[in-house]
């Protein structure tokens, strides 16, 4: 009985720390998860269950941040937001640099400490710092010191709090990744702020913009008009050239209009029951004056016996004349231009396309040429714009449920082409 009793005094004194180990890892666990509880307050209450169970008055977290340890949680609470570099030579950072624990028996005898610093900081003379691992990264650092009762820090306190160091890694880093995605988000937040207060600024100007050029030019349109009836054959080449340009200028100030409604979703097509021959032979009397002044042959291929098509003969006209203008503005004189409409094969669709013979499209850049401010070429030319007529009649076409598109290579001309369903 007598030889039994210091096993069985053994096995008590094991299951007593077991279960002391297993309540303050359960309270670790709480602190953890805890939710609605500030960061500083959780590593406080993390700090102080972690001195409790070592049995320590003192110690302190301190966190690794930018070549830094900064501490985070302390005893002392002066220390707070205290930092130092990482290649400072203290306790702490060696076991942040090594990833290794740091036991000094004896702060007096170690040369890291000043003669007499032991003395006036600590109780007692040992001191422990056990670095806080994510894979190879150290997080933190756990720094304890002054151990109550009879006793001071031994070594085997390096595993009790090893133990601990591996349940605080998941808080820490949810947290630096809660923090790193808040701070991201706010940044987010800030620069959409901005875009949006320099969208509305923009949206602003441009609707003035639009505003302040459509009176003066229905002046020059109309006085023009006036000047039209009098002017003499001498002079009536040049009326034509500016009536044409105003005419022009006015097509793109309505495509602007109609691009920020169907951009806004605020554009619903008028539409009306058309006869594609009437609707191509009107986009072709539109531009046939100023395709003449250029030396440009303009022709039509229109399919026999093609059905009428319900659309917004507005739209689609100013769709037609884009396209054009586009052309006219790639072609050379002597060249032709073929403005056509068929049905397509096996569907209810009808295909309106523009042809011309200018220096094509390499098909790296078909795939951009209907982006918003995409221009085909760095060409100067009065009539090739800032890119928003193909981003108008893609939106336009798009409005009508249906699909534009190009056929080009290089040296063989540029055919654009849309299809409406029936």
């Amino acid at each position: 009985m007598n030889a039994q009793a210091p096993e069985q005094n053994v096995d008590s004194e094991r299951a007593g720390r077991n279960e002391r180990l297993l309540g303050h890892i359960t309270r670790l666990l709480r602190i953890i998860n805890k939710r609605g509880v500030k960061f500083e307050k959780r590593l406080d209450r993390i700090l102080a269950t972690i001195l409790e169970y070592l049995g320590a008055e003192h110690g302190s977290i301190m966190l690794v941040r930018k070549k830094k340890l900064v501490v985070a949680a302390a005893t002392r609470k002066e220390l707070i937001g205290h930092e130092q570099p990482l290649d400072e030579e203290s306790i702490a950072s060696v076991a942040a640099v090594s990833g290794e624990p740091v036991f000094v028996p004896d702060i007096t005898r170690d040369s890291r400490f000043a003669p007499g610093r032991g003395d006036r900081t600590y109780r007692k003379k040992s001191l422990l710092s056990v670095p806080i691992h994510q894979e190879d990264r150290v997080l933190a650092v756990i720094n304890v010191t002054d151990k109550c009762g009879d006793h001071d820090l031994h070594q085997e306190d390096i595993s009790y709090l090893l133990d601990f160091s591996s349940l605080l890694i998941a808080g820490l880093v949810q947290q630096d990744l809660q923090e790193d995605l808040r701070r991201k988000k706010n940044i987010l937040k800030e620069r959409n702020r901005e875009l949006k207060r320099q969208e509305e600024m923009r949206d602003e100007l441009y609707r003035l913009l639009i505003h302040d050029l459509k009176a003066p030019l229905a002046e020059v349109v109309a006085n023009l008009d006036i000047l039209s009836y009098s002017i003499g054959d001498e002079g009536r080449e040049f009326l034509e050239a500016a009536q044409i340009s105003c005419d022009r200028t006015l097509r793109m100030i309505s495509n602007l209009i109609a691009i920020n409604k169907m951009e806004d979703g605020k554009l619903t097509p008028c539409k009306e029951e058309v006869e594609p021959t009437l609707i191509i032979a009107e986009a072709a009397s539109a531009i046939s004056a100023l395709a003449a002044i250029r030396g440009i042959a303009l022709t039509q291929d229109v399919e026999a016996d093609l059905p009428t098509i319900y659309l917004d003969r507005v739209l689609i006209l100013r769709v037609l004349q884009n396209l054009l203008t586009n052309a006219l503005g790639y072609s050379e004189a002597d060249t032709t231009i073929t403005l056509g409409c068929r049905a397509v094969p096996g569907k209810k669709k009808l295909e309106f396309f523009v042809a011309d013979q200018g220096p094509g499209l390499a098909p790296d850049r078909q795939a951009t040429v209907f982006d918003k401010y995409s221009r085909l070429s760095d060409k100067q030319d009065a009539l090739v714009g800032t890119g928003l007529g193909l981003y108008f009649c893609k939106l336009a076409v798009e409005t009508h449920h249906g699909t534009i598109g190009i056929d080009s290579a290089p040296g063989a001309g540029c055919r654009f082409f849309f299809r409406l369903p029936l």
